[in-house]
Order: C-alpha cells, then structure tokens, then sequence
C-alpha cells in the first residue's frame, strides 16, 4: 500500500520558519513535490523535485522556500523561511512515477496534508 505522510506543520510568526517532511512507503518516485490549498482557492504548485535532484518552484516562493529529497529514506522536505500571512494553507506532499511538473492534476499520488499558519 502507497502512503505518503507529512508532518511539520504549525502555527509561526510572519519572517519565521518551519520544515515540512514528507515520507513516502510502498514504492520509490521519480517526482515528489508540494503543493498547498487555501480556503476557497484552488490548489497551487509550490516546489518539486525530481530523483536526480532537479528542482523547480513556483515563482511566490523563490528564494524564500526550498525542496530537498533523501532517496534513502523516500522522504522530501520543504525549507520554507521567511514566511508571509499568504503562505497560509495546507499543505500536500505529492508524488508520481514519470511526471515532472507543477500540474497538480498529473500527480497520481497525495499525503492528506499538513496545516501551516502564518500569523501577521
């Protein structure tokens, strides 16, 4: 059975920081990335890796967020600092066999998410 679990989440201060993990079990990926769902938005892309390491973010958090992967132990991270009140969501690790992207509808995979809160 594929599950993919995060944790980290909580509830911080604007211009602090948190580390979201996620580990996956059941079968290795060749993408695992992040997503995140505000109240009444639709879901949006925030960073993803692929095995080799290749990584792509979505332009809100350039700079500030970063995405790490240990194929070890088939977990992915997510660095965020700097954190602002619009990063306020919960976030999904997601993960896929062969697609490498910010299309959240191409990943075949998700964890049942994890709550950030950044208060202003």
């Amino acid at each position: 059975q594929v599950q993919l679990v995060e944790s980290g989440g909580g509830l911080v201060q604007a211009g602090g920081s948190l580390r979201l993990s996620c580990v996956a079990s059941g079968r290795t990926f060749y993408t695992m990335g992040w997503f995140r769902q505000a109240p009444g938005k639709e879901r949006e892309f925030v960073a993803t890796i692929s095995r080799s390491g290749s990584k792509y973010y979505a332009d809100s958090v350039k700079g500030r967020f970063t995405i790490s992967r240990d194929n070890a132990k088939n977990t992915v991270y997510l660095q965020m600092n700097s954190l602002k009140p619009e990063d306020t969501a919960v976030y999904y690790c997601a993960a896929d066999a062969t697609y490498y992207g910010g299309n959240y509808k191409n990943y075949n995979y998700w964890g049942q998410g994890t709550q950030v809160t950044v208060s202003s």
